[in-house]
């Protein structure tokens, strides 16, 4: 005596009891923001400004358009093509969390056979770096962690005598 296979099948995740997790939102990266077709490539390649690192070579072409990344990660880097879509995700994420502060312009990054060795903070240390240097990521300011003081708490003649906490009324 056997059971069909078609009533121990369940039809659905609710049957077995699997709670199915809400689809996580991708932000994508747009073609808007790739640099994609051979010539534009070879045209930040001749005219661009270079700077490199032992992992990385960043090339920057100033324009008008918006940031727009290239990555070229050949198979000299690594022969396995799953190390190389890692070393291309990794860029691509910390691109664009910077993008919004880059200025306008094409940029390619060139993987270098150090970036397959490199892990994830050493690649994004080494881009952002890069984007410093070449003058493309402007500095932060370090003043501080505080916001500027405001000039409300000083008094407005410069010759009264400055009131605080520890000063008393009379």
């Amino acid at each position: 005596m056997t059971q069909s296979a078609s009533s121990s099948t369940p039809d659905s995740y609710e049957e077995t009891g699997v709670v199915a997790s809400a689809p996580r939102q991708r932000t994508r990266f747009p073609k808007a923001a790739r640099v994609r077709r051979k010539a534009e490539f070879a045209r930040v390649f001749e005219a661009g400004r270079r700077k490199a690192e032992p992992d990385l070579a960043l090339h920057w072409l100033e324009d008008d358009g918006p940031a727009r990344l290239g990555l070229a990660v050949s198979r000299k880097v690594d022969p396995r093509a799953v190390r190389r879509n890692r070393i291309k995700r990794i860029l691509r994420e910390a691109f664009r969390q910077l993008r919004p502060r880059l200025l306008p312009g094409a940029y390619v990054i060139v993987a270098r056979r150090g970036a397959a060795h490199a892990d994830a903070t050493t690649l994004r240390a080494a881009i952002e770096r890069l984007l410093r240097r070449i003058g493309a990521l402007p500095a932060l300011d370090r003043l501080g962690t505080m916001p500027a003081a405001t000039s409300s708490h000083l008094p407005l003649d410069p010759a009264a005598p400055a009131r605080g906490p520890d000063t008393a009324d009379e």
